[in-house]
């Protein structure tokens, strides 16, 4: 067994995420999809997801199977990424109670869906996207392995990437300039003020 203190911490911090995801899951199963767009592609990518934040870190932690891509690590970058694990979760959780009802795993509508541009969802379209981007780097800094630590940044770029487009194309679909006008006042996963004094810079 592979266990660290910043495994240990990395492990509690995914336990929090499955609880938030499972209390969230049980909500919303309850509601009718009118739409839906979930395709092999979809859940395949929600599968390597899974793999890669929860599958390789088990395999890391409990076998010595990938004990050949570990590489010391300062630190000062574990205790950072305990930090970006603690804001993910924290906007893991805002992000589905932001959303309530309106939330599915996969791309899917209900029937009383509706447009949510409150809470996290002021600034960014994408705050869900946003989190698992934190908890990636927050895994990469916290599992000191070339492998179970940045395959979950991997996996969550590739889900973006992809799935992000067919996203929006629904919501356009669905509400129409209503989202229109809400994407042009917000950034997908970084707000527009930092993008603009980015370019201003």
């Amino acid at each position: 067994m592979n266990l660290q203190s910043s495994h240990i911490a990395f492990a509690a911090g995914t336990a929090v995420y499955l609880a938030i995801r499972a209390a969230f899951q049980r909500r919303a199963s309850s509601e009718e999809k009118t739409l839906s767009r979930a395709d092999m592609r979809d859940r395949l990518l929600i599968v390597l997801v899974g793999a890669c934040q929860i599958g390789l870190p088990v395999v890391l932690i409990l076998t010595p199977w990938l004990d050949a891509a570990n590489y010391t690590m300062p630190i000062a970058l574990t205790w950072a990424g305990t930090l970006a694990m603690g804001c993910a979760l924290w906007l893991f959780w805002r992000s589905h109670a932001d959303l309530g009802t309106s939330w599915s795993v996969t791309l899917e509508l209900n029937r009383n869906h509706r447009l949510v541009t409150q809470g996290v969802y002021r600034r960014i379209r994408h705050p869900m996207y946003a989190s698992f981007f934190a908890m990636g780097l927050g895994q990469a800094l916290m599992l000191n392995n070339w492998i179970a630590g940045w395959a979950a940044l991997v996996a969550v770029s590739l889900l973006y990437a992809i799935r992000k487009p067919h996203e929006e194309r629904m919501l356009l679909e669905s509400f129409g300039d209503e989202y229109r006008t809400y994407m042009r006042c917000t950034g997908g996963i970084v707000p527009h003020f930092v993008l603009r004094a980015t370019s201003n810079s």
